[in-house]
């Protein structure tokens, strides 16, 4: 099947190819000529794991194209999948201008019957809004659809999570795209589900929002462990083997981050204010997010004292593993706290030092993990690389002017910490 992928971020990218790895004819669009360049070259704007081969093979094999062309891509496609950025208002909505852009060009590039895919994490209604834009502005009155199709993508893990969905949600007005979207996402061998595109588009949002209270759930446990000496791994344990709960998002950590929980639970939110429901609930998850951070710093400042002129190490800037993202991580947003209070930073991280440079340049950057804790006062854990359990403590022990942790992964055991000589604060234990 012919498919154009409008967008090529996160979303797009990782779709565009992980379906032309399925066997699809895909062409993917972007207006950044620089980026579509780069592409062309064989170079990568992002990290994800396995991406980067899978783009190669299947440009090599012609199955996926790039193109700043955004007519090419229309005019050449069936289905067009719109994968534009949706960033947050200042209000906690959601700014829907290049949504609305890309319809505008889509319509008016139209020249026969289209499928027309909403990719991008956008508000319930936006459906609707879309099909009214492509309406006023096809010239040529040609025949379409508007679907709303989300994605349930982690990055780190997005070319594994969309080449094995556990489903696929269809949101459609009416039945005459049904059996194309079944056909497309046929080699993935998922459930799809197909409803109203308004319940489509809400699906993500009630998703992520839920994940989302499940990680502040756990750090608020995580407070009532440290305070009555109970242990928050052995607490998440003992309830996440629940089949009703479950065991994943409960790890007590510095609180959640990204692109995707922090803008989709505040957009969520004000979707709920918009048709008059206060949404309580996800706003103490948003509270108990910053909370956990507060106290995070708090006890690095209480162990230090002063923080003006102590050197610390600090390990991963990205928001999570596997990733070079760091928009709104937590691990980038403890270190501007750090270096506000007057402190040198000693910085790894795998993959996203690159990205965070643009950000911090005042930190020094390290390409070797084991050397970060040379001459440092403390050492934190900020991102949960799995590397990172790998670490030299008897060489960081040696290299720091006094063996202080913070783990704000809860990576080690505070045990063995113990008897390595560190001073080691984790999160609930």
């Amino acid at each position: 099947m012919k498919i154009a992928l409008i967008g090529t971020g996160y979303v797009g990218l990782v779709t565009g190819t992980c379906f032309a790895e399925a066997g699809h004819q895909v062409i993917c669009a972007d207006c950044d000529a620089q980026k579509v360049k780069l592409l062309q070259s064989g170079g990568m704007p992002i990290y994800e794991p396995s991406l980067e081969e899978l783009v190669r093979k299947n440009q090599a094999s012609g199955q996926l194209r790039f193109t700043n062309d955004t007519k090419e891509a229309v005019q050449e496609s069936l289905v067009i999948f719109i994968a534009v950025p949706t960033p947050p208002l200042p209000d906690g909505g959601v700014d829907l201008s290049a949504m609305e852009a890309v319809a505008r060009e889509i319509a008016g590039f139209m020249t026969s019957y289209k499928i027309v895919v909403d990719k991008s994490t956008v508000p319930v209604k936006t459906g609707e809004k879309v099909a009214e834009t492509i309406k006023r502005y096809c010239k040529s009155r040609v025949d379409f659809d508007v679907v709303s199709n989300p994605e349930f993508l982690r990055e780190g893990f997005a070319v594994e999570d969309f080449m094995n969905p556990d489903r696929v949600v269809v949101g459609v007005a009416s039945q005459r795209p049904v059996q194309t979207l079944r056909d497309l996402y046929a080699p993935f061998h998922a459930p799809i589900i197909v409803t109203d595109i308004n319940s489509a588009e809400l699906i993500k949002h009630a998703a992520n929002s839920f994940l989302a209270l499940k990680i502040s759930y756990v750090n608020a446990l995580s407070v009532i462990c440290e305070a009555s000496g109970a242990n928050i791994q052995e607490v998440a344990n003992g309830i996440g083997m629940d089949s009703r709960i479950g065991r994943q998002f409960l790890n007590a950590s510095l609180g959640f981050g990204g692109s995707c929980f922090p803008k989709d639970l505040s957009a969520f939110i004000k979707i709920a204010e918009q048709i008059g429901y206060d949404f309580g609930l996800l706003k103490e998850v948003q509270l108990i997010n910053s909370r956990q951070m507060d106290r995070f710093f708090k006890k690095i400042q209480e162990t230090l004292w002063i923080l003006k002129g102590k050197t610390i190490g600090v390990l991963g800037l990205a928001f999570k593993e596997n990733t070079d993202d760091t928009r709104m991580s937590p691990a980038m947003d403890l270190c501007r706290r750090l270096l506000k209070e007057g402190a040198k930073l000693r910085v790894y991280d795998p993959k996203a030092m690159v990205k965070a440079k643009a950000e911090l340049p005042q930190a020094e950057y390290i390409e070797d993990m084991d050397a970060v804790a040379e001459g440092c006062d403390a050492l934190v854990v900020a991102t949960e690389w799995p590397q990172f359990k790998n670490l030299d403590l008897e060489r960081a022990r040696k290299a720091m002017s006094h063996p202080i942790m913070f783990d704000g992964r809860n990576l080690f055991d505070p045990s063995e910490m113990e008897e390595q000589g560190f001073v080691y604060k984790s999160i609930g234990r």
